[in-house]
């Protein structure tokens, strides 16, 4: 039987830089195989899930050596447009392959590209709405979902195309662990059904039981290779000492008697105060909190289901949602939402959006005074990003992307700092490192970090506000 994909010592070097580059990877996937790709960020995890899509060498350019093939096929010798049929993908940001506006129309996308006869295409998006559970979000537009929905939307759309492989890349990076579960089950059906399944990950844990190889990267190539059972046997000693995140976290930091015994009580003094932070998309509340204090200078984790409205919470903060009305006191200060673009500084979700520069030095820099030069060079130092400082930002990894939005942040001489999940897509030792540097801001900096990662709130977090449908 034909092995489902083969890569022969393939080397790989972006034109923009050599980021994520690949150093004579040999990597033989069988059918039926659900593999997991793990190590540190910007190893060759991204760049080797690319080569199994196809986007390399179609989309991204550069230099390949070696020879790839999917099911006996080359796949530089095949169309990009040839391989739908053959592999799917599901993107860490699912927004990312969203073509349509509503979620029915998305999950046919592909199909329609494929040509397929109406009622075909009728037929695999009802399976596949089936098969997934989201009967309730056909026919939705997509900008009402949550994050762990969009994601469920991806994976129909895949599904409906019947690909023998399917490729995810960092696919729970923004997921709630009630969201992780759903995704869990979906590729459990998947090989259920004998489909070939390969997962980029630095989320470990929720693989047990799922992987039954799992391949450690370095350097672009793969150093090491388990069974599953080998791997999800690991102590966390010897994860981390391999830059690696812990497989068992508590799924609810409300519920980790150890955390909470980390996290300070809030006594009213030295607060933040906001008021009439309520906030609708047309009809639907997103936000109704008519009066709040936030303890000032604390590391405050944001915590909540996707869709709980933490995000819009943290856009009317920092004055950058339209239409919102509420105030924030300060020193006995009273800002409208416009002085409050001046005071804060949010880190997205997506930092694509918010890299301008030709250098990451360049980019760190921007808004901070010339005398932070030496304070900029430390900063990257401690995030680990130093040898990049003369690189373009976009010609990084996604870790080392977000490593430079956050010394961006914490230069910014900012009061208030956000942080919207600043650890999708870090390793175990770069989200040390953004702890770290969190935990020892100036003490009248106030940070607030929407995130659903429970190492980073176990490590520098010292209060936590818990959001659910719009409401503390």
């Amino acid at each position: 039987m034909t092995d489902a994909a083969v890569l022969k010592s393939v080397s790989f070097r972006y034109a923009n830089g050599d980021a994520g580059a690949l150093d004579h990877l040999d990597l033989t996937i069988k059918r039926g195989e659900c593999v997991l790709l793990c190590g540190r960020s910007g190893c060759g995890k991204t760049t080797a899930t690319r080569l199994l899509n196809g986007l390399i060498p179609h989309y991204y350019e550069g230099e390949l050596e070696g020879s790839v093939t999917f099911f006996g096929r080359s796949v530089g010798d095949t169309a990009i447009e040839d391989l739908a049929g053959i592999v799917g993908s599901v993107f860490q940001n699912p927004r990312s392959q969203f073509f349509c506006v509503d979620t029915t129309a998305e999950i046919a996308f592909g199909c329609e590209n494929m040509s397929l006869p109406e009622s075909e295409i009728r037929r695999r998006v009802d399976k596949a709405a089936a098969d997934i559970k989201i009967r309730d979000l056909l026919n939705r537009s997509i900008f009402d979902l949550s994050g762990g929905e969009k994601q469920k939307i991806a994976c129909a759309g895949v599904a409906a195309m019947l690909p023998e492989l399917i490729v995810l890349d960092e696919p729970t990076s923004n997921l709630d662990p009630d969201a992780i579960t759903g995704l869990r089950d979906i590729i459990g059906r998947w090989k259920a059904q004998g489909k070939t399944i390969v997962i980029a990950e630095h989320r470990l844990g929720w693989l047990s039981g799922i992987c039954g190889r799992v391949l450690f990267m370095e350097d672009g190539r793969i150093s090491k290779e388990f069974t599953g059972d080998e791997f999800f046997s690991l102590d966390t000693g010897k994860l981390n000492e391999m830059g690696l995140r812990a497989l068992r976290t508590s799924n609810n930091y409300l519920e980790s008697r150890s955390g909470l015994a980390r996290i300070k009580a809030f006594d009213g003094s030295d607060s933040i105060t906001l008021e009439g932070f309520v906030y609708s998309y047309g009809k639907q509340k997103a936000l109704d909190i008519p009066m709040l204090e936030l303890p000032e200078g604390a590391v405050i984790a944001v915590i909540g289901h996707n869709g709980a409205g933490k995000s819009t919470f943290t856009k009317c903060l920092c004055g950058l949602q339209k239409r919102f009305k509420g105030r924030v006191t300060i020193g006995g200060r009273s800002y409208r939402p416009k002085e409050m673009i001046r005071l804060s500084y949010m880190v997205m979700q997506d930092v694509n959006h918010q890299l301008f520069a030709e250098t990451v030095t360049e980019e760190v820099m921007l808004g901070a005074a010339d005398a932070e030069e030496r304070k900029a060079t430390d900063i990257l130092e401690k995030l680990n990003i130093l040898e990049y400082r003369d690189r373009h930002p976009m010609s990084l990894s996604g870790g080392q992307k977000q490593r430079v939005a956050i010394a961006s942040a914490l230069l910014a001489g900012k009061k208030i700092l956000v942080f919207d999940e600043p650890t999708s897509g870090l390793d175990y030792r770069s989200m040390e490192r953004t702890a770290e540097l969190l935990r020892t801001l100036d003490a009248d900096v106030t940070v607030l970090i929407v995130t659903h990662d429970m190492e980073l709130i176990d490590r520098c977090c010292t209060h936590i506000l818990h959001i659910e449908e719009g409401k503390i």
